[in-house]
């Protein structure tokens, strides 16, 4: 089998080999002649294969490795017999981190507590429900926005747009980014949407840069619409816009899903497709080894203030990537590619907790508690 994979997918050299001859190749340099004779590639989302790259191709298999898929023509992939395959969920724990993190930090920079704030949580798939179960662990009360699980699941669990739009404090966004139809999102929070709030909450973008558009929200910064702006994915990546940029209180360049778990389960997931659709042991995959962080130890007895918050900032915090992005914004793409290591709660372990109570919370995002 030939295999044509993108050489920034971490944790596939040395395991991709036991599926077939792999050749790696930077996202820009996927190209017709490059994947002509080949059975399968695994990518991301920097190249967008459909009919001018895949026609005439062998391509029989695309794997992803990231939970969006609008940079594969699917309707050209099925109208050619050719399957593909994303990795949902796949890095669900790493943004629910990078969440959690962001609110902590933004509420201490601005003076004021999560526990008792409204959170609007639209989107409440693989990510939004991780989303929920931290921010009500952290006491925040959750109102959630799901149009297309309403109306297949029924129920009294989720509430309209108008409702966030009246209600929240905080209005986070985790849908896929669908330009057209009746879940339609791309600019879900335009002119109008900033226009109708009630309240003057802080906006958070972690899904896909197009959800938002970028004039109106620059416009409700500046008109005072909004109190605050947790952005870490951006229109026209990785051109961003310096302007809007210098508005957020937290800007870092899309990495909230770069958890090395994250990647390790996206690479996982791409492997186990190949696998699967060839029919093959997917033994070999269990050779994906994450590393681990250097200081792995949470000692809960040192901690001070709100404990839980302090934990969760000891496994990441966001100030670090906002730093790097506003003293160089050109550097966008690369410090994407070259990302350090994180690891989610379930690399850490929490000692001498001496509360049920917070043994449980803990437990339940994650943590090893001892």
């Amino acid at each position: 089998m030939k295999i044509v994979a993108d050489k920034n997918i971490p944790f596939l050299k040395g395991v991709a080999e036991a599926y077939g001859e792999v050749t790696y190749l930077a996202g820009a340099d996927f190209s017709k002649e490059a994947i002509k004779d080949v059975d399968a590639l695994i990518v991301r989302t920097v190249t967008h294969f459909g009919k001018e790259l895949l026609e005439g191709s062998k391509v029989k298999l695309i794997c992803t490795a990231t939970i969006g898929y609008d940079h594969i023509d699917t309707d050209y992939c099925d109208a050619h017999g050719i399957k593909w395959t994303n990795a949902p969920g796949c890095n669900s724990g790493s943004v629910e981190q990078y969440i959690a993190s962001a609110l902590i930090v933004i509420a201490q920079q601005n003076g004021f507590l999560l526990k008792g704030k409204t959170i609007g949580i639209v989107g409440v798939g693989n990510v939004g429900k991780k989303v929920a179960l931290v921010c009500e662990a952290l006491g925040m009360r959750v109102l959630k926005n799901d149009p297309p699980r309403e109306e297949s699941e029924g129920g009294n669990e989720f509430v309209s747009l108008a409702t966030i739009k009246r209600e929240a404090d905080i209005i986070t966004f985790h849908t896929p980014l669908i330009r057209e139809g009746k879940y339609a999102t791309h600019h879900l929070a335009n002119d109008n949407f900033f226009d109708s709030l009630a309240k003057n909450p802080i906006i958070v973008n972690a899904a896909r840069g197009g959800i938002i558009d970028t004039s109106a929200i620059k416009k409700a910064l500046i008109e005072k619409q909004i109190s605050g702006t947790i952005i870490d994915c951006w229109e026209k990546e990785p051109n961003i816009d310096l302007e809007y940029m210098k508005l957020v209180d937290i800007a870092t360049p899309h990495i909230a899903g770069y958890s090395a778990d994250g990647k390790g389960n996206a690479t996982r997931m791409s492997l186990e497709a190949i696998a699967e659709f060839w029919s093959l042991s997917k033994e070999p995959i269990k050779k994906i080894v994450i590393p681990q962080v250097e200081n792995p130890i949470i000692d809960w007895s040192t901690l001070s203030g709100n404990k839980l918050e302090q934990a969760i900032l000891m496994t990441y915090n966001p100030m670090e990537d906002h730093g790097r992005l506003v003293s160089n914004p050109p550097d966008f793409s690369s410090l994407r590619g070259n990302y350090p290591l994180r690891r989610e709660y379930l690399s850490y372990t929490v000692e001498k907790v001496d509360n049920a109570e917070d043994k449980a919370i803990l437990q339940k995002l994650g943590f090893i508690v001892k």
